[in-house]
């Protein structure tokens, strides 16, 4: 049969676009994070989303799992196949165009295979900016940012990708397509099916195209490196520099000491933005697209650049900031971009280290680092901390202590203890990489038990021969 349904596949995209050999598919079969590995009967290349209706209604008459998958650049699994279920594994890479722009609408119609960092450059051209924004802009794909609702750098100002997605275009698990790619930011004629696939990570349908939101590409930045006392006083300045600015900070990244430590050991070329221990350092870039903003004066200098400036030796003077550094060129911005986007790089080349992506309200967050760090430390890990502290995600790692034999030490009770605590304060174990098959586990534990029997409602209302990405998401009763 698994032969029939891999030859059926090859007369819809043809034979170049249907991967069997083992050295052929192993890159497609293989997590990013080397954990998961799995098989698939194929690797399914369409070009179209007709191609990908078609395959779907195929796989459905033969019950037959579809595991979509984008740029590879997942951190739990989602786009492996799990074993028990024949699957295929649909790679949406060839669905790459860019199909139109509307610069007065200031809309972006994009397939899902297209590279993010393709998009940023395309609407570029028309002085627009689509601001999702973070470290694999350059591999990953759309389809899997609306999959997983990637954040990023820039969700304390634009959102996460579904608060940019005004519709999409999918292929539902019976093979019927849905063509939602209006681009109307009022629609209410009922369900809004869109943000029922998002973040879906697949289990629903197929997300093969959207359309989204773009913004003015700011006419001038301010970028800048702070050390602070802590992290509470990180909290006040994000509120002083957002009711300062109008809501203009577009990042605002926790990078403490061991996180830079780390970077600068991996990568021993960085240069450190500044000088002595910085224990609590931020990241922070306020971005304009006010003409007024970019005005230069006599001297050379930028007004807004001055004004965040003069903001904040205000808030040095108060000792909410122990010292900055402002980028004064287009290449000190790049550098402390690199220096920040690096850091999932460095850990992972520093040694074993286990990840967690969490979320909390921004008040809670001191406590949450403060108390962890310490009961971390007693158990003899080393906590690896960076974050989008504008929107309280916290991308917690934690790496084995100095000394410290990684597979002696208590990795479970430390993640029980982490996820009891972020419990207790109203978090979430997942902010933004998604569900996939790491944390079916949390999943099954943590989420309201009622939510929890919604979602396998909706599964089985919509997929219920259940081939869509099964075994990811949703934990099993």
């Amino acid at each position: 049969m698994s032969a029939a349904i891999v030859d059926a596949v090859r007369d819809i995209v043809g034979s170049e676009n249907v991967l069997t050999l083992p050295e052929d598919v192993a890159g497609y079969v293989r997590d990013w994070t080397g954990r998961y590995q799995s098989k698939a009967l194929a690797i399914v290349r369409p070009a179209t989303t007709e191609d990908v209706a078609k395959i779907v209604k195929l796989c459905a008459a033969q019950n037959i799992a579809i595991v979509p998958q984008g740029g590879r650049t997942g951190l739990c699994g989602g786009g492996v196949p799990r074993a028990g279920h024949p699957s295929i594994i649909l790679s949406l890479t060839r669905m790459n165009a860019v199909r139109s722009v509307d610069p007065v609408g200031r809309t972006v119609v994009v397939e899902a295979g297209v590279v993010l960092d393709v998009l940023h450059q395309h609407v570029l051209e028309h002085d627009l900016v689509f601001p999702l924004m973070f470290g694999a802009k350059g591999s990953c794909t759309i389809g899997g940012n609306l999959s997983t609702n990637a954040g990023g750098s820039n969700v304390v100002r634009y959102g996460n990708t579904r608060e940019l997605c005004l519709g999409i275009e999918a292929v539902m698990p019976d093979g019927s397509v849905i063509n939602a790619l209006s681009g109307l930011r009022k629609d209410n004629t009922g369900y809004d099916l869109k943000d029922l696939l998002i973040g879906a990570e697949g289990t629903l349908g197929i997300i093969t195209a959207a359309v989204f939101k773009l913004v003015p590409n700011p006419k001038v930045t301010a970028t800048a490196f702070l050390s602070l006392p802590s992290l509470e006083a990180a909290i006040e300045v994000l509120n002083r520099l957002q009711d300062q600015t109008g809501d203009a900070v577009e990042a605002f990244e926790f990078m403490p000491r061991a996180a830079v430590d780390v970077i600068c050991k991996v990568f021993p070329d960085t240069r450190r933005p500044l000088d002595g221990d910085v224990e609590n350092g931020v990241l922070v870039e306020v971005a304009s697209s006010r003409p007024n903003d970019s005005e230069q004066g006599e001297d050379g200098s930028i007004r807004l650049q001055i004004e965040v400036m003069e903001l904040l030796g205000d808030l040095m003077e108060e000792g909410l900031i122990l010292d900055a550094m402002v980028a004064q060129s287009d290449q000190q911005r790049s550098d402390l971009w690199r220096m920040r986007e690096s850091i999932l790089e460095a850990i992972t080349e520093n040694g074993p280290a286990y990840h967690l992506d969490v979320s909390l309200p921004l008040g809670r967050i001191a406590p949450f680092v403060s108390k962890m760090d310490v009961e971390m430390a007693r158990l003899g890990f080393q906590p690896l901390t960076v974050g989008h502290l504008g929107d309280g995600n916290l991308h917690y790692a934690l790496a084995a202590a100095e000394g410290q034999d990684w597979e002696l030490l208590p990795l479970e009770a430390a993640k029980e203890m982490v996820l009891d605590h972020l419990i207790g304060l109203n978090g979430s174990f997942s902010a933004e990489h998604g569900i996939g098959q790491s944390k079916l586990g949390e999943m099954a534990k943590l989420k309201q038990a009622s939510q929890l029997a919604v979602m396998r409602a909706i599964k089985r209302a919509l997929d219920p021969k259940n081939i869509m990405n099964p075994g990811k998401l949703i934990p099993e009763k």
